[in-house]
């Protein structure tokens, strides 16, 4: 059985802000912030939620994929910044394409969102269980962010990317995902953190705990786990899959920071024109990189038969992973 990706798509808020823009809401300059993090401009909503960015995306996944949303069995959305925490936005999507023979749910693994979900969905597909799915990743982190917080409110930006993936009978290519790993570093995991609402029920007297819902970030450490955990992570990834890193068309990663980027290729020693990058167009969106960047170079035709293909995210949790793929 051959797992392939079908059809993708991708929705972002019409709202740009550049770093000139965010130099009017915070200390900060253009230069600043294409210095450390190689970010230009990000999207941020200005009414879009996850649910109805998912929703775009899907529908373009489906387009490409030339199905109708009858026909889809399963819907993952991974996101860490849904708008409701019932009904879950998976569910809210099925509603809106009216993909009503469809099972859904949401998936939270942060950055490495996406991924997840992708590795949820080729176990589901192994076993027969369902014949296809819609992954997607999506984000509105704007209204998670303190904007007076400089170092963590240039980073993020809003948006939402889907995969349609299919099971089909192999036909003697090889084809499709081929190896996944994962992991996840829980000890570590306060150093990317966001707090929820507080514990208060009649039995507390004081709450416990401070409102303080926003994104908190120890950069340098975050920094540090990326350059040494994904370069582990994708070389496991490759030799599970018999493949070297000299095979690799195409490294797809979590658009973090270009520097994170930049070490990870030094490190397993690939040039980086193999690692695309929208980072400076579209910031960090979190789960929503991944698919957002496979969906530009799938459009841009950049990604042809045969080619082979890592994906890798990392994040808050901590978590990471990687898949090694052949495109079909």
């Amino acid at each position: 059985m051959m797992i392939n990706i079908t059809g993708t798509g991708r929705a972002l808020p019409e709202n740009i802000v550049t770093n000139f823009d965010m130099a009017k809401i915070v200390e900060t300059s253009d230069e600043w912030i294409r210095e450390r993090t190689g970010i230009a401009e990000r999207r941020i909503s200005t009414g879009d939620t996850v649910a109805s960015l998912s929703a775009k995306a899907c529908e373009q996944a489906l387009e490409m994929a030339g199905k109708q949303a009858e026909d889809v069995d399963l819907i993952i959305v991974a996101t860490c910044s849904p708008e409701m925490l019932l009904p879950c936005a998976a569910c809210q999507v099925q509603g809106m394409i009216g993909a009503k023979n469809a099972v859904a749910f949401d998936l939270n693994a942060a950055c490495s969102g996406f991924l997840f979900g992708l590795s949820t969905v080729y176990g589901y597909l192994q076993t027969g269980l369902y014949r296809n799915a819609l992954v997607v990743g999506a984000e509105v982190l704007s209204k998670i962010i303190d904007w007076t917080d400089r170092s963590t409110c240039v980073l993020f930006g809003d948006g939402a990317g889907a995969a349609f993936v299919e099971a089909v009978e192999e036909n003697g290519e090889n084809a499709g995902i081929i190896s996944i790993s994962q992991g996840s570093d829980g000890a570590r995991g306060m150093v990317l953190s966001c707090q929820e609402r507080k514990l208060s029920n009649p039995y507390i007297k004081d709450a416990i705990g401070e409102e303080n819902n926003f994104v908190h970030m120890n950069g340098q450490e975050v920094y540090k786990f990326a350059v040494k955990q994904v370069p582990a992570c994708i070389q496991d990834a490759l030799d599970r899959a018999g493949l070297t890193v000299d095979d690799i068309d195409h490294f797809v990663l979590h658009q973090a920071n270009v520097r994170i980027l930049e070490a990870v290729a030094k490190r397993l020693k690939v040039d980086i024109t193999k690692f695309p990058m929208n980072l400076n167009r579209v910031g960090n969106m979190s789960s929503a990189t991944i698919p957002v960047l496979l969906d530009e170079l799938n459009r841009e035709g950049k990604l042809k038969k045969g080619d082979k293909i890592v994906l890798s995210g990392f994040g808050a949790g901590l978590t990471y992973g990687a898949c090694v793929l052949i495109w079909n």
